[in-house]
């Protein structure tokens, strides 16, 4: 087939006739990798990792799909990316997003420095003050501290 004068169609030689030809990757269709990944971050409490899903996959696909299936699921505003305060990133599930329009992260996240773990905190909604001439795009919060796992855990007791 060569290319048609229209964007994404290709001429069908045989009959001349102009098909439009899907980039597969492009289309949202739900594979047993993307099932299981989106089923995997949904049903945990905490933020997970790219290693961290892929150790719970056990061998179900490769690092390079995990990575294809968690673009394709933030694309679609399934998930959201948390960049956490060591520098890695993690995954969790989106919440309070009803559509792909009223898409926003405004809430904050919390990293256990014990545990490690990162929870989004959806009821909490951090302030800030800009001066002029600035304007956000996109914000990501993380608090540190202990979880209430590991403040339990540590015998220690909130202090407010």
């Amino acid at each position: 087939m060569q290319q048609c004068c229209k964007s994404n169609h290709s001429l069908c030689k045989r009959n001349n006739v102009a098909l439009k030809l899907f980039n597969p990757m492009k289309s949202a269709r739900n594979t047993v990798a993307k099932t299981e990944i989106q089923v995997l971050i949904t049903t945990f409490n905490v933020a997970l990792s790219h290693s961290e899903i892929q150790k719970s996959l056990d061998g179900l696909c490769d690092r390079v799909t995990i990575y294809r299936v968690l673009e394709r699921l933030l694309e679609e505003g399934v998930i959201h990316k948390i960049e956490n305060l060591d520098g890695g990133v993690k995954y969790a599930s989106c919440h309070s997003c009803s559509t792909k329009h009223n898409h926003n992260h405004s809430h904050i996240h919390f990293s256990c420095q014990k545990c490690k773990s990162v929870t989004c905190l959806e009821n909490v909604e951090p302030s800030y003050k800009l001066p002029k001439n600035y304007k956000v795009s996109e914000m990501n919060f993380t608090l540190s501290g202990l979880c209430p796992q590991c403040l339990s855990d540590s015998g220690a007791f909130e202090q407010n």
